[in-house]
This record gives C-alpha cells, structure tokens and sequence, in this order.
C-alpha cells in the first residue's frame, strides 16, 4: 500500500483527531515516547506524524513533525502551533545526514510504498528509532471480528484495506527490515492495546471511514445491523466497544 493510499480529506483529517487520537493513538503515542524516552537535549523527527499526536507526547528539547498530507499538518498546526511542522516524502527526507537524536514513526510502515527505503532514510537522519505499528490481525481480536463482518458484506477490496492495517506487523519481518535498513534492534516489544469508542454506532462509523471508497450503502446497512452481534464480547456493561488489536514496538539504533 503506498503512501498515497492514505491520502485524507481535510473532514477526514478532522475526524481523524477528533475520533482516532483519543480511541487509539495518543494512548500508543505516550508509550513509544515512553520507550524512545527523549531527552530535552535532543531532537526528534517524527515521520508521518499525521496530525502529531506523537511529536505532541514528545519529551525532547527541538521537534518537528514530517508528512505528506496537508490536511494532517493543518491540524497539527492548529493543535501545537509551537512545533515545526513540513511536508515531506519518508523514502526522501529533507534532511542532512544525522540531524536527529531521535526517529520516530507510529501506525505508518504499512502505508509507506517501500518500508526499507523509508526506514533506511530515517537510520541517515537519526541516531535512535521508535517505531510502532499496529501487529497481527490474527493477534487482534476485535479486528478479526471487524474484518469478518466486513468480509461477509462488502467488496473484497474492503476486507483488504482492513488486512493492510497490519500489514507491518509480523516480528520477524518487521525486524528483518530495520537491520536491512541499517538499524540495530535493542529491543522489540510485543502488547496489546484496543481501539476505545463510547458507542457501537461510533465505533462502526469510525472504522467504516477509511472504507468509504468500498462500501455501499446496502453493504452499510448490513454491516450497522450484524456488528452488535459480531462485536458483542468487546462491548462493556456501560456500552463501550474496546475492541483488542496487537502492537509491535521497536527501539533501536542506527549502525
């Protein structure tokens, strides 16, 4: 899947914050900042920061937030406007040789058209690697339930925009990639985090988002009449859907 694949909207984006950060991504963020643990001396990079929930969390003293999608970086403007925020392309990196302490991506891998290339750019910009991407679907629970439902009633693309979510997740290809791109592994985590949302209705309508291009109307309608059913064990008594997926955490060091 290539990084324009995941091209938004300026709505999308908006919702992407407003929905996607609190459900999923700046609980994810606080723990790779935890485990790169930058220091207020150095600088950090962020790649594809989308709308900069990681460089937000960030610890360290300079920090600026790379993507390709303007309508991410309006947000994160708008959000931090103290940060630096650029547009730039991972496989090509505005930047000199070792301008970083710290390099940090997180959910993105599996967007970029060429992983080795990107992570290869950030190992000549940067002296320690956080990366984090979403793990197995086989792993994450509440996304196997998704992808079934989805599977049983929408186009076949729908379920494969769904599989390309995890499509950085495998441990042993995920490291074979950093050290082929020039990064030493100190340590790869492996955990489970889940996406939170109040409702069900808000939880369908969220991840029915990134599918909008693959289901129909009618496909909706069964998807919104199946998914109490199909996604019943990741509801709680108070009606929230916490719906498990896998994540792979790595820290390491450039060679």
């Amino acid at each position: 899947m290539s990084e324009h694949t995941y091209a938004l909207s300026a709505d999308a984006a908006e919702f992407y914050e407003s929905t996607f950060v609190p459900a999923l991504f700046a609980g994810l963020a606080r723990r790779l900042i935890e485990a790169v643990a930058p220091d207020i001396e150095e600088s950090m990079l962020d790649v594809a920061c989308g709308t900069g929930v990681v460089a937000r969390a960030s610890t360290a003293g300079r920090v600026i937030g790379l993507d390709r999608n303007p309508a991410m970086l309006t947000v994160a403007r708008r959000e931090r406007p103290t940060l630096n925020w650029c547009v730039g392309d991972a496989s090509a990196l505005p930047f000199a040789d070792n301008a970083f302490d710290v390099v940090v991506s997180q959910a993105a891998l599996m967007y970029f058209a060429d992983g080795v290339a990107a992570l290869r750019e950030m190992a000549r910009v940067g002296g320690r690697l956080g990366l984090q991407v979403p793990g197995r679907l086989a792993a994450s629970p509440g996304y196997v339930a998704l992808a079934e439902l989805v599977a049983r009633h929408a186009v076949p693309s729908a379920s494969e925009v769904i599989a390309g979510y995890f499509a950085a997740g495998d441990p042993d290809r995920l490291s074979a990639q950093c050290e082929e791109a020039g990064w030493r592994i100190d340590h790869l985590t492996t955990w489970t985090s889940a996406t939170r949302l109040p409702t069900m209705d808000a939880f369908i309508k969220a991840e029915l988002l990134p599918l909008a291009g693959h289901v129909d109307d009618q496909a909706r309608r069964r998807i919104v009449a199946d998914s109490r059913q199909a996604l019943e064990p990741f509801v709680t008594p108070e009606g929230e859907v916490a719906a498990p997926l896998e994540i792979q955490l790595v820290v390491g060091r450039s060679r």
